[in-house]
């Protein structure tokens, strides 16, 4: 079953100035580890459980499908949804139409020597990167998760993840499928485009597509085609706040939502 939002990965040219950015900014950055796929992390941890991974490339490795994203500029490039059945989902998003792979493992070593092991699927074939990649741990899952979850700029978690897609329908249909229940109807004024809702745990993704050929969500589809967009966060207070998460650069402030 899937639990709702792992964690989101942001792609940064370098990882430590990163770090500096995102601690400007109130968060508490822990330092993540190295992957064997020449990447390295830190990470944001948060009260609800999902986190956000600052990641960066040590080693130039033109072999990953995320290293051409630094030439467009990195970001907000990927979503994770936590599962207690990979086999299943794997099955379930494949029935839906959608492409997954088989079960692969991964792993990181933490600072402190500590081996973290866990089994991912990815998305394949045609389907754009609006399609979250599916984790299930083998060590445990507090192990890999920052236990640091407290903020100076009180931050207590993730509540929306908004993917720029071309087609509401086809995005519905999939995740309808998939899920095994509709969506909402939903319409974003403040990027003037409408589409579809699912919640899943305690986060919402939603799909959505510009009304009109003008704007910031058309202009990120010209130029990096149907993806994950931004990400709005939850506070002690209630409130809601952006990161601005734009291409290359961490955020530069923090702003009300609501």
């Amino acid at each position: 079953m899937l639990q709702g939002v792992d964690h989101l990965v942001i792609l940064v040219s370098e990882l430590q100035s990163a770090i500096a950015s995102y601690r400007k900014q109130g968060f508490t950055v822990v330092p993540g580890g190295q992957h064997p796929t020449k990447t390295h992390n830190a990470l944001i941890g948060f009260a609800d459980g999902s986190y956000l991974e600052l990641l960066a490339f040590y080693e130039p490795n033109p072999q990953s499908k995320w290293w051409p994203r630094l030439a467009q500029g990195g970001g907000l490039i990927a979503a994770c949804m936590q599962t207690d059945d990979l086999r299943g989902e794997i099955s379930a998003f494949r029935k839906a139409g959608i492409g997954m792979t088989d079960p692969m493992p991964l792993s990181r070593v933490r600072p402190d020597g500590y081996h973290l092991k866990w089994v991912l699927s990815l998305h394949e074939g045609k389907q754009p990167d609006i399609v979250p990649f599916l984790i299930e741990d083998e060590t445990p899952r507090d192990e890999r998760v920052p236990k640091e979850r407290e903020h100076g700029n009180q931050v207590t978690g993730i509540d929306t993840v908004t993917f720029a897609v071309q087609d509401v329908q086809e995005a519905r249909r999939w995740y309808s499928q998939a899920l095994g229940r509709d969506g909402l109807d939903i319409d974003r004024e403040d990027l003037g485009a409408s589409g579809v809702r699912f919640t899943v745990g305690s986060h919402d993704l939603d799909f959505v597509a510009p009304k009109r050929p003008t704007g910031r969500l058309h202009e990120w589809l010209e130029t990096r085609g149907p993806s994950p967009f931004s990400v709005v966060l939850k506070t002690k207070s209630g409130s809601l706040v952006h990161p601005v998460i734009t291409p290359t650069e961490p955020p530069e402030k923090l702003r009300s939502a609501r």
